[in-house]
């Protein structure tokens, strides 16, 4: 499971930037050993400490104090496995989770499936796109929000939405 990303160097003594995907931001700090993952390259490091500064996230990693190796390291995804994540309350789930559900309407069309989501200021947004016997060949951005997800059935392999398909 991706939870981040490493981006740059901070400072001189081998600390690097991280821009994580948890929320809040700092969560990636709870797991003490990250895969690194970049092309067809694969590291496991060890999380030696890690702080918030100002809005950028920085981290220590166990036997790395030299900023041009640190800047290697630019580019890698922070991995760890699904197993170690945290058990959600019900009626939550992880992104990775709603990937490929099959969207379907009030009227039981089918929409498409999920293809991924993103986060923005107001609200997550899902991007479905078409799929063999969706209602057409649109791609739509639906608000992941109360009033527009209705039902999520992973074992069913879909989720409900109250969305106008001419939308």
């Amino acid at each position: 499971m991706v939870l981040g990303k490493i981006v740059s160097v901070h400072g001189i003594k081998g600390e690097v930037k991280v821009f994580s995907f948890t929320d809040p931001l700092t969560n990636v700090l709870d797991y003490p050993r990250w895969t690194l993952r970049r092309d067809n390259e694969v590291k496991q490091v060890e999380v030696a400490s890690g702080r918030l500064q100002g809005k950028v996230l920085v981290a220590r990693l166990k036997g790395l104090d030299d900023r041009e190796v640190a800047r290697t390291f630019a580019g890698f995804e922070i991995c760890v496995p699904r197993s170690q994540l945290p058990e959600l309350s019900e009626g939550e789930f992880y992104w990775y989770q709603l990937e490929g559900l099959k969207v379907i309407d009030q009227a039981g069309q089918l929409l498409g499936k999920i293809d991924h989501l993103f986060e923005t200021g107001a609200n997550d947004v899902i991007v479905v796109k078409p799929c063999t016997d969706s209602l057409d060949d649109r791609e739509r951005l639906l608000p992941y929000t109360e009033q527009c997800v209705l039902s999520i059935d992973l074992a069913a392999g879909e989720m409900r939405v109250d969305w106008d398909a001419d939308f």
